[in-house]
């Protein structure tokens, strides 16, 4: 966003120049006003055209990455926070930005209502083309929109000049100007050249309005009014007959003559500036921009020296006193995670969780580029994706005495295990009530210590076999979906909550009906004990499959491809999860026989779980034979 503003300002400063120094003092009254709106239009939307045919080529890259080239930092876990609120997720600049915007919109309504104060009090009367206001004990003179306010100690004579003035202004929508350039004021605050061209967009009123009644009143009466001094009202966007800082302007340009059309040659020189700054935008669009390929592999081109060997890291914000700015740097980016991270609430929903490895570029304009990531589901990934697109302008890094590119990498662990509380709560805020807090958690059906029981599973040894058993043909075997005469397949999500009770359930199929009644029956499924985990009763995911062509899934044979790869130090399976019948199995449970560790495949079937060679995967789906799976 930085990058945008400061381009506006560039071309609203060349735009400007232009207009001083070529046009302003031309009698082409008209088509200054066209340049000064046009113009800065243009330079609010130029930075985002990004013309395909004048972009730029980058290099080719000479070289490619390979496993270890980063110093890959400490993995970072993250688990679901507290619910926060819009402002909670701010940064300290959008605040004095909205800050601005409301301060700049206050300022705007008084304005407003003065305005809306001398029409109440004053005098209305009606003609075909204006109301007049007649404002009591005043010398004001000015209009807004079809609206002409004078002050009655004026002298009649002088009415009839002063209001042909303010004709012009209302016939030719002065005010809509005045009030756009207002409005661009509140949106830009902090852009001081919004406020000059809004001083000679109002200027050029004055010159076209004195122009046009000069036609028909004598140009030297009317000069001698300009010179009398009547009150003045600051209300920036109305039409005001007298301005002391104009008086003096309007006379000379009263005095001069008309230009020649030649001159009006001299607005061609808009067209080189705006094929300028297209070639400009388009070019740094195509960098800040590049396309990228989903594998964690990045090119490295001559400019970029990996985190780990180059003389000088990047220095981010608040970093710059510190000693060991590398320490600090990764200190940063730990807590810039912790700050801006939101867990997907659909991730929540799905339970869905593990690591995403990410991977960009501070470059050598200490800004972020080259976003790569890889996680086990796309949420995650666009969460990622989305905090890593906030991080601050930096410090470059350096290599050689010269600014350079540096590629940086940290493996992020979205957890749902633990309580928001303990996990990451940066200002030691008090929880309430933990339990109401753990309530909105969702985790795993495979990560509980204790399963739902299943009404009439109360008495078994196996209560985790017999719930899978029963709530499957509860399902399968339901009226509602057996008399209908439905064929076809589904996979269906829900939640069983911490009170026993059925929610959030979303269910995927292969035709609406199918899924509209497979929706009904899973929400009508009884109530039952609910899961447990560390001895508290917990939000479980569970997926089901639904074959209605068979009415059973018990022929489903759970097959599984994939391969090892390194990240970091760290040895991870990807994988998927199909069948023989189906190109992609969706909430799987894939456990590590041996260990704590589980995922759940998702809407592609796909998955990745920390692993090594040899050691063996556990693989559940409702309704069909478990699977074991040994990597290799």
């Amino acid at each position: 966003m930085i990058p945008y503003l400061l381009e506006i300002l560039v071309f609203q400063l060349v735009f400007l120049l232009v207009y001083d120094l070529f046009l302003k003092k031309e009698t082409f009254f008209q088509w200054n006003r066209t340049y000064l709106i046009g113009t800065f239009v243009l330079s609010v939307l130029l930075p985002w055209v990004k013309l395909e045919a004048l972009k730029v080529s980058l290099p080719k890259t000479i070289s490619t990455y390979v496993p270890g080239y980063f110093d890959w930092s400490e993995p970072i876990a993250i688990q679901p926070e507290i619910q926060r609120g819009f402002w909670a997720t701010l940064a300290w600049y959008e605040y004095v930005f909205l800050t601005g915007v409301l301060v700049a919109s206050l300022l705007f309504c008084y304005k407003l209502f003065k305005i809306y104060l001398l029409r109440l009090h004053g005098q209305k009367r009606y003609y075909p083309e204006y109301t007049k206001v007649v404002v009591p004990k005043s010398e004001l003179a000015f209009s807004f929109f079809k609206q002409v306010f004078l002050g009655e100690a004026i002298p009649k004579i002088k009415e009839t000049q002063i209001i042909a003035h303010e004709l012009v202004h209302i016939k030719q929508w002065h005010s809509l100007d005045l009030v756009f350039f207002e409005l661009m004021r509140i949106v830009f605050w902090f852009n001081p050249l919004v406020y000059h061209y809004q001083n000679r967009i109002s200027e050029l009123h004055e010159f076209i309005a004195d122009a046009q009644v000069t036609k028909s009143h004598k140009k030297e009466h009317y000069q001698l009014l300009l010179s009398e001094v009547f009150q003045t009202e600051h209300i920036s966007f109305v039409n005001q007959f007298f301005k002391s800082s104009l008086i003096k302007k309007r006379i000379v340009m009263l005095g001069k003559s008309r230009s020649k059309k030649v001159f009006q040659l001299k607005y061609l020189v808009l067209l080189p500036l705006v094929l300028g700054m297209l070639v400009y935008s388009s070019c740094e669009g195509e960098k800040r921009h590049d396309s990228l390929e989903v594998p964690l592999k990045v090119s490295v081109e001559e400019n970029n020296v990996p985190f780990a060997v180059v003389d000088e890291v990047p220095v981010f914000p608040g970093c710059e006193n510190e000693a060991d700015k590398k320490a600090c740097f990764q200190e940063k980016i730990q807590d810039h995670i912790r700050k801006h991270f939101n867990y997907p609430q659909e991730a929540l929903d799905l339970g869905i969780e593990g690591k995403v490895s990410v991977v960009f570029q501070v470059t050598e304009y200490g800004s972020i580029t080259n976003i790569r990531k890889r996680g086990p589901h796309e949420l995650l990934e666009n969460e990622v994706e989305r905090i890593i697109n906030r991080l601050p302008k930096m410090q470059p890094g350096e290599h050689d005495g010269k600014a350079v590119s540096v590629p940086f990498s940290i493996p992020i662990i979205f957890s749902l295990t633990g309580t928001s509380a303990e996990a990451i709560n940066d200002n030691n805020q008090k929880v309430n009530t933990t339990l109401n807090n753990e309530n909105k958690m969702v985790i795993p059906f495979a990560y509980a210590d204790v399963s739902p029981i299943f009404p009439g599973c109360e008495n078994t040894t196996d209560q985790r076999a017999c719930f899978q058993k029963r709530i499957g043909q509860y399902v399968i075997q339901s009226k509602e979906l057996n008399k209908t005469g439905i064929t076809g397949r589904a996979y269906a999500i829900f939640v069983i909550g911490s009170d026993g009770r059925i929610k959030n359930v979303k269910v995927k199929g292969s035709n609406s009906q199918l899924n509209n009644k497979a929706l009904q029956v899973i929400e009508n499924i009884p109530v039952m004990k609910p899961g447990m985990k560390d001895g508290k009763p917990v939000n479980l995911s569970y997926s089901i499959p639904i074959n209605l062509a068979s009415n059973d899934v018990s022929d489903i044979d759970i097959q599984v491809s994939g391969y090892l790869t390194e990240e970091g130090s760290n040895s991870v399976f990807v994988g998927k999860v199909f069948s023989s019948k189906a190109s992609k199995l969706v909430g799987v449970n894939i456990i590590l026989k041996g260990g704590n560790m589980g995922v759940v495949s998702d809407g592609n079937g796909t998955f990745s779980i920390a692993a090594k060679k040899g050691q063996i995967l556990k693989l559940e789906y409702e309704g069909a034979t478990a699977k074991l799976y040994k990597i290799e």
